[in-house]
């Protein structure tokens, strides 16, 4: 015999694990300390740097 299901308590199990997926994604990205964001900041500003110096320079070609 199939399992009998409550559906009401099956939607709201499935509602809390997204909650905790989207708050453990949240922990990640915004718990961190003020270093780590400044560094993670200074780690952002010297790839787009790394990418800027190697663009080419077509303006005048145009």
């Amino acid at each position: 015999m199939a399992e009998i299901v409550n559906l009401r308590r099956a939607r709201k199990a499935k509602a809390r694990a997204e909650a905790q997926a989207t708050a453990a994604e949240n922990r990640i990205q915004f718990g961190r300390t003020a270093q780590e964001k400044k560094q993670s900041a200074a780690q952002k500003a010297l790839e787009a740097k790394r990418l800027d110096g190697h663009r080419r320079d077509d303006d005048d070609q145009g």
